[in-house]
C-alpha cells in the first residue's frame, strides 16, 4: 500500500510557483467587499507604521528645544499614532480571520460536494483517505495563507517599500548602502526557496500517503486483528508516516537555514549603516533624532524582509496544497450528467431494458464483466439473476445505478437511455438492498429514514416491521432512536440487512434492487423478509441478485449469467428440467426432493 501511494505520489505535477494561489480567487470574489475592507485595514496599518518613525524623530529631536508645550504635542502625537496603529491591526485580524475561515468552509464545501458526486470508477484511481487529507489538511493549511500569511505578506510588501523610500529621504547615503545589501538577501531567497517548494509538495503527498493508509487500516480493523495482521499494519503506516517526517524534517531544516542567512545578511546590513550613521552625527551631519528615523526604517526594512522570507516558504506550501485541491475540484469523472438532461416522470412504470451491453470494469480493462448483455424486464415483473461469482450479476446493478457507463450497447428505463438524463432524477426510482449493508453512525430510525429523510415516525416503524426490524430495534435501549455506531458495530449482520432492507422499504420506489438481501438472515427471519419482499415486489419492477436459490424459486424469470453473459433464462422448475448450470447450482443446494419440485 506504501509503494502504491509514492507511485502516485511521484506522478503529481510539482508546484512551481505561488500563482497557483490564483485559483483560490474565484472563492474569494463574493467577498469582495470584506476583502476589500481588510485590505483598507492593512494599507492603513502599513501607513501609520510608516509615520510613527517620523513622531519618534520628533521626540527626540524635541528634547533639545526649551518649548515644553511643543514636546508635550510630540507625545501625544506618538501615543495618538500608536493607538491608531493598535486599532487598525486588530480590525484588519478581524477581517482577514473572518474572511479565511469563510472562504476555507466554502472550499471544503466545494470538494465535498464534488467528491460525494463522482463515480465508483474515480475511488478505483484514489484512496478516500487521501480524499479526506486534501479536504482536512490542505485546506487548513489555506486557510494559514489567507487568514494570515497573505495579509503578513503584503503589510510587510508595503512596510519593505515605504520603509526604502522614507529610508532614501531620510539620508540618501545611508540608504544607498542599504539598497546595496539588497541583492545578497534576495539571491538566497529565490534560490532556496524552489528547494523549500518541491520539499513542502512532497510532505503534503505522504502526508495524504499516511492519512489513505491509516484510513484503510482502520475500516478493516477486525480482519486486521483476525489475521493478526496489527504488526504489518504498524510497520506499513510507521514506514509511510516516517517518510512523511523526514521530508518535513528536509523542508524545515531548508527553511530554517534560509532564514538564518536572511536575518544575518539583513542585520549584517543594518550594523554598517549605524555605523556610518554614528560617524554623521558626530561629524554634525546629521542630527540624533534623524539617525533614530533612520534606524527605525532600516529595522522595519530588515524584518519585512525577513517575515516574507519565511512567509514566502508558507506561499509555496499552500500553493502546493491549493494545486492538489484543484486536482480534486478539476478531477475529471467518467460518469457525468448530459448538458441538457431530459426530464424525467415523476413516477414511472418500471420497464428496464440492457441492450446488447459490454462493459469492463477500469480496473480490470481486460476481463468483460458483461458480454453482449440484452434482456428486457416488464413492469412489476420479478426476475432474479443467479450464477456463479463474478459472472456479472451484480454488475447489472452497478450499470443499472449508472455508477458506471456501458462501454458499448445502452441502459434504458421506461425506454430512456440513463445518460440522456440526470442521474438524481432516475435514481429516486429506484430502491437498492446491498449485499454489505451501510449503515451510518447514527440512530436506527434514521438509518431507516435514509431510504426517504421526509418519512414520518410512523412510516419508518411501518417500514421496519415489514422488513421484520420491529422487534429487535425496540428491544435496543433506545429503541429506534438507539446510536448503532460507526458502520453499525452495535449490530448483527442480520440486523443490518433489516434496516436496509427497511430502509429500501420506505422508499417506495418503482424498481426494487435486491442484492443478496437476505444472506445474511437465520432462517426465521429470513421467511419473514421474504414474505415482505414478496408483498413488497407487488407492482414493482423486482430485480434479484442472489447465490441461495431458494430465494428466488417464486421469481417470475431467472436469467443465469456466466463469464459475463446470460447462458439460460426460464423459471426455477424449467431452468432445472433443462439441465446445464442452473441445474448443478441447484443440485449443490437442494436436497434431491427439493430439486424435482
Amino acid at each position: 500500500m506504501a509503494k502504491a501511494g509514492q507511485a502516485a505520489s511521484e506522478e503529481r505535477a510539482k508546484s512551481r510557483n505561488v500563482r497557483a494561489l490564483g485559483a483560490l480567487w474565484p472563492f474569494l470574489l463574493p467577498y469582495r467587499g470584506m476583502l476589500f475592507a481588510a485590505l483598507l485595514a492593512l494599507i492603513s496599518t502599513a501607513v501609520i507604521s510608516l509615520v510613527l518613525p517620523l513622531a519618534v524623530r520628533r521626540v527626540v529631536d524635541g528634547f533639545e528645544t526649551s518649548a515644553v508645550e511643543l514636546l508635550d504635542s510630540y507625545f501625544v502625537a506618538a501615543m495618538v499614532i500608536a493607538l491608531l496603529l493598535a486599532v487598525g491591526t486588530g480590525l484588519r485580524y478581524y477581517l482577514v480571520t473572518r474572511l479565511g475561515e469563510r472562504v476555507v468552509a466554502d472550499i471544503r464545501k466545494a470538494l465535498f460536494g464534488r467528491m460525494i458526486g463522482m463515480s465508483p470508477a474515480f475511488y478505483e484511481r484514489i484512496m478516500t483517505g487521501e480524499v479526506i487529507s486534501r479536504i482536512t489538511t490542505d485546506t487548513t493549511l489555506i486557510l494559514s495563507v489567507i487568514g494570515s500569511s497573505i495579509s503578513i505578506a503584503l503589510r510587510n510588501l508595503l512596510i519593505l517599500v515605504g520603509g526604502m523610500v522614507m529610508l532614501v529621504l531620510t539620508a540618501p547615503k545611508l540608504a544607498g548602502m542599504v539598497l546595496l545589501s539588497v541583492p545578497a538577501i534576495v539571491i538566497p531567497i529565490v534560490l532556496m526557496g524552489r528547494k523549500v517548494r518541491s520539499l513542502s509538495r512532497q510532505n503534503q503527498d505522504l502526508i495524504a500517503d499516511s492519512s489513505g493508509n491509516a484510513s484503510e487500516a482502520l475500516l478493516s480493523v477486525q480482519a486486521i486483528q483476525a489475521f493478526t495482521h496489527e504488526g504489518e499494519s504498524r510497520a506499513t503506516f510507521d514506514d509511510v508516516t516516517e517518510r512523511s517526517f523526514v521530508a518535513a524534517r528536509r523542508r524545515i531544516r531548508t527553511r530554517a537555514v534560509l532564514t538564518v542567512v536572511v536575518i544575518s545578511l539583513a542585520f549584517a546590513g543594518v550594523v554598517a549603516v549605524l555605523w556610518s550613521g554614528a560617524r554623521d552625527v558626530r561629524a554634525g551631519e546629521m542630527s540624533v533624532g534623524e539617525l533614530v528615523q533612520f534606524v527605525i526604517y532600516a529595522v522595519m526594512v530588515a524584518g519585512a524582509v525577513g517575515a516574507l522570507s519565511e512567509i514566502w516558504g508558507e506561499l509555496q506550501r499552500a500553493a502546493g496544497a491549493t494545486e492538489r485541491l484543484v486536482e480534486l475540484l478539476e478531477a475529471e469523472d467518467t460518469v457525468e450528467d448530459a448538458d441538457a438532461p431530459a426530464p424525467m416522470a415523476q413516477r414511472i412504470a418500471g420497464r428496464v431494458d440492457f441492450e446488447d451491453v459490454t462493459f469492463h470494469y477500469p480496473a480490470r480493462p481486460e476481463i468483460a464483466a458483461l458480454d453482449g448483455v440484452s434482456f428486457t424486464i416488464q413492469p412489476g415483473e420479478t426476475v432474479a439473476l443467479v450464477g456463479p461469482s463474478g459472472a456479472g450479476k451484480s454488475t447489472v446493478f452497478q450499470l443499472l445505478l449508472r455508477f458506471y457507463d456501458p462501454d458499448a450497447g445502452r441502459v434504458t428505463l421506461d425506454g430512456t437511455d440513463l445518460t440522456d438524463v440526470a442521474r438524481s432524477d432516475f435514481r429516486r426510482h429506484l430502491a437498492l438492498v446491498p449485499q454489505d449493508p451501510v449503515i451510518f453512525a447514527a440512530t436506527a430510525r434514521e438509518n431507516i429514514r435514509f431510504g426517504r429523510p421526509e418519512a414520518s415516525n410512523a412510516e419508518v416503524e411501518a417500514a421496519a416491521r415489514a422488513a421484520a426490524a420491529h422487534d429487535f430495534l425496540m428491544a435496543l435501549p433506545q429503541g429506534y432512536d438507539t446510536y448503532v455506531g460507526e458502520r453499525g458495530v452495535m449490530l448483527s449482520g442480520g440486523q443490518k440487512q433489516r434496516i436496509a432492507i427497511a430502509r429500501a422499504i420506505l422508499r417506495d420506489a418503482p424498481v426494487l434492487l435486491l442484492d443478496e438481501a437476505t444472506s445474511a438472515l437465520d432462517a426465521e427471519s429470513e421467511r419473514a423478509v421474504q414474505d415482505a419482499v414478496e408483498h413488497l415486489a407487488e407492482g414493482r419492477t423486482t430485480i434479484v441478485v442472489a447465490h441461495r436459490l431458494a430465494t428466488v424459486k417464486k421469481a417470475d424469470r431467472i436469467l443465469v449469467f456466466d463469464q459475463g453473459r446470460i447462458v439460460a433464462a426460464g423459471t426455477h422448475a424449467s431452468l432445472v428440467a433443462d439441465g446445464g448450470l442452473y441445474a448443478r447450482l441447484a443440485r449443490l443446494q437442494f436436497t434431491d426432493g427439493v430439486a424435482a419440485e
